[in-house]
């Protein structure tokens, strides 16, 4: 199913008010979900949130409100080019259940093909099964666990690793 009335955009370095009003949005909501922290991200400048635009960053839209994101950190390396990381995924609470996290999956997929990216990776915290779920749907598979990857709250979180090929 597809979420009808969203458009995803990949978005330029001047949209970066948009960028941090879903990306703050999403670290308040779901601040177990993330290795960052809203405090991480409230204090950056202008100019670093332009900056953190220069990797791809999709955003979905209703209507003219940021509801999604999803980012794509690419290898640096000449032999690891071929490789990404997702990040920062997060799809406002209203519209999950509705296809949108897919379709701003196939849309980073894509972008990511047309880059000659080959496969993506992905940490998610062991204790959201819901996008653990969801990633298995679309194809990735665990490929490790950090014991206590991340500590939020007091309590230690193990990352979940997980990769998808994408060329077969």
């Amino acid at each position: 199913m597809s979420a009808s009335g969203i458009t995803i955009r990949h978005l330029n370095t001047g949209e970066f008010g948009i960028f941090r009003r879903i990306r703050l949005e999403a670290l308040r909501a779901e601040p177990s979900s993330f290795a960052s922290s809203v405090e991480d991200w409230e204090v950056l400048s202008d100019e670093e949130w332009r900056r953190r635009l220069s990797d791809p960053v999709f955003v979905a839209f209703r209507d003219d409100q940021p509801v999604g994101v999803m980012g794509l950190l690419r290898q640096r390396s000449s032999k690891m080019a071929h490789r990404a990381t997702l990040i920062m995924v997060y799809v406002r609470k209203d519209l999950r259940g509705v296809g949108l996290a897919k379709d701003l999956l196939d849309t980073v997929v894509t972008y990511a093909l047309s880059e000659g990216i080959v496969q993506i990776e992905l940490v998610v915290s062991s204790e959201n099964p819901k996008a653990i779920g969801f990633y298995r749907r679309e194809g990735f598979s665990e490929i490790g666990r950090i014991p206590g990857g991340v500590v939020h709250d007091g309590k230690e979180i193990d990352d979940i690793m997980m990769a998808r090929r994408l060329n077969g």
